[in-house]
């Protein structure tokens, strides 16, 4: 990264907080007055000593005061003036700074959420979840953390420069140049020091992605590696990523730390210049002695700051490298782009029309090639097919989890992909096999999308989901915590509330994607009941492995390799003897074996 880099991403950083303009104004002024009522004492010592040694003729003298102790009081009221300016102005900076870093913390953070929200699955499938994670996490703590502090050390350091080098100029311009002297090669060795930096910290934020990667997995992982005794093996894959850190950060610090003594020894260069050289002038009545001494006292204000240069452009790479990552996420394009056409929910009869369409995920072979299917309203299918023939891809298509690249698809005769994308994906209900639930209560996980459902109304979706017997028996009932995943549950359990959920949205168009995958053939049976009822006069697309799910459903597609092979009832497929009546005959025997 660049210093013409870092100070894009530090413009395009101040234009996010646009909304912020006044707030960041009024940080900004108090910052400046506070670093102008710090450097006042030196000022004022300068004039204290032209007092007692010049007296009736000091600077004061000069606007009508010609007591030297009346000079002194009014001395000590502007001493007193200045150091309370100073702390309100103090009190004023630090307020508005962290203040700001709140609110642009908060803002980044959900408008990076949200953003993240509206991408599509692909991305998630292409970048981990650890590393997402850091960025929505520890790279925006971190500009916080600049903003807290950094930012004001780095107006204080500029406000400081300049007041104290105008200050030398009007009063010795003979002996300022001098003083200034290393400034530019203080200068050129920052920005040498700021462009070997800057990668070094880059690289350590996109390590700090991949810790935090690894502790992700391993932490949802963690019954697998107890149960294959993979602890050491995860420890020491932990230890090399954290040793990888340590490392990049040790470089990052070494060539940190060696750039203050270096500037320490140029700072000594323009003190001694000072001090010899104004003393020269005093002793040759060039130069007052208050003007001396505050010169030789305010010189270290106007060096000694660089010293701290490093650790301020230190603080300021960390958070560059940290807006970065923020901004690559925010600029990511958005795949799945919103439709324009409404699709009021009450309105939607669900006949859904898959027409001669073709997809592949990631420029990979076709996953589905001109494939068309048509779905009467209020009727149920079923799609069975091998594993990889591209069953649950027409799923995640119909949901605009995907686009299709050439065809289209049909809901009451509109293109999905001009309708807008929430009132479409609120239209229909989805109990995928891989059941996810929300920590939280059970209560909470059934009513998850449907938000303002009543209690009865959601013990009679578990009702309807053969689930509320099994609800009952829990530790608190419909309040139990189900835990992370809902790992406090059985897999049977969990599916069962993902069912609940779905019949509690009552959507016009339900998908069960291997809904009863599992659980046991009791509950099976039970929940076949439930769907005869659920399913009427809603359309229905049902999944299935186990045949006996949808063998009354009214039309069954067999799909091979991303095509359909085989369509009819089941009575039909199973006198055509094709690749349906083979896995039938497969099942069949399976269950007569187990009886």
């Amino acid at each position: 990264m660049t210093i013409r880099t870092s100070a894009h991403l530090l413009l395009r950083l101040l234009r996010y907080a646009a909304g912020c303009r006044w707030h960041v104004l009024g940080a900004v002024i108090c910052s400046m007055f506070r670093t102008l009522f710090d450097l006042a004492p030196p000022y004022l010592i300068g004039v204290a000593v032209d007092v007692v040694v010049e007296r009736e003729t000091s600077l004061i003298a000069r606007f009508g005061i010609q007591n030297p102790l009346t000079q002194l009081f009014v001395l000590s009221l502007l001493t007193i003036a200045t150091w309370g300016l100073e702390s309100l102005s103090q009190y004023g900076a630090d307020k508005l700074w962290r203040n700001l870093a709140q609110s642009l913390q908060h803002k980044l953070r959900v408008d990076t959420y949200n953003h993240l929200q509206d991408l599509d699955l692909a991305y998630f499938e292409d970048h981990s979840t650890g590393t997402l994670l850091a960025i929505l996490n520890d790279d925006i703590n971190q500009l916080e953390r600049f903003l807290n502090s950094g930012a004001q050390d780095l107006i204080s350091f500029f406000t400081r420069i300049f007041a104290v080098g105008i200050s030398f100029v009007l009063l010795a311009p003979g002996i300022a140049w001098f003083a200034m002297l290393p400034i530019p090669f203080i200068l050129w060795g920052t920005f040498l020091f700021q462009s070997r930096l800057a990668p070094r910290y880059d690289r350590v934020r996109d390590q700090a992605g991949l810790i935090s990667d690894r502790l992700s997995n391993n932490l949802s992982g963690i019954a697998t590696i107890k149960s294959f005794t993979a602890e050491a093996y995860e420890s020491d894959r932990v230890y090399q990523e954290s040793e990888a850190y340590r490392r990049g950060n040790q470089r990052a610090i070494a060539l940190s730390v060696s750039f203050q003594p270096l500037i320490r020894f140029l700072i000594l260069l323009g003190f001694v210049l000072t001090l010899y050289l104004g003393g020269r002038d005093v002793l040759q009545g060039n130069l007052s002695v208050g003007t001396y001494g505050f010169m030789v006292f305010i010189v270290q204000d106007l060096l000694w700051p660089f010293t701290e240069l490093s650790e301020i452009m230190d603080e300021y790479q960390r958070a560059m490298a940290s807006v970065r990552r923020v901004m690559s996420l925010l600029d990511t394009a958005i795949a799945i782009p919103h439709g324009s056409q409404s699709l009021p929910l009450k309105t939607v009869q669900g006949a859904v029309q898959f027409d001669s369409i073709t997809f592949a995920y990631n420029g990979c072979n076709p996953v589905l090639k001109h494939l068309s299917l048509h779905v009467p309203a209020g009727k149920t299918i079923g799609i069975v097919g091998a594993t990889g023939s591209g069953k649950s891809t027409l799923v995640k298509l119909l949901l605009r989890f995907y686009d299709v690249q050439s065809g289209r698809i049909l809901i009451d005769g509109n293109d999905i992909r001009e309708l807008h994308l929430l009132e479409l994906r609120r239209c229909i209900g989805w109990v995928s096999q891989d059941v996810f639930l929300f920590h939280g209560t059970v209560a909470e996980n059934i009513r998850y999308g449907s938000f303002d459902a009543t209690r009865d109304q959601i013990i009679h979706a578990a009702q309807q989901a053969e689930a509320h017997e099994f609800i009952q028996e829990l530790p608190q009932g419909y309040d139990t915590i189900v835990g992370e995943r809902g790992q406090k549950l059985s897999g049977g359990q969990r599916q069962r509330l993902a069912i609940a959920r779905a019949i509690l949205k009552d959507p016009p168009i339900l998908i069960l994607d291997e809904a009863t995958s599992a659980v046991d053939n009791e509950t099976e049976a039970a929940i076949q009941k439930s769907l005869q009822v659920i399913t009427q006069n809603r359309t229905t697309i049902a999944i299935a492995h186990r045949l006996s799910t949808i063998r009354n459903a009214d039309c069954i597609y067999v799909m091979d390799k991303g095509q359909i092979v085989e369509q009819g009832i089941h009575d039909e497929l199973i006198a055509h003897n094709g690749i349906y009546a083979g896995l039938w005959c497969v099942q069949s025997g399976m269950n007569l074996a187990m009886k």
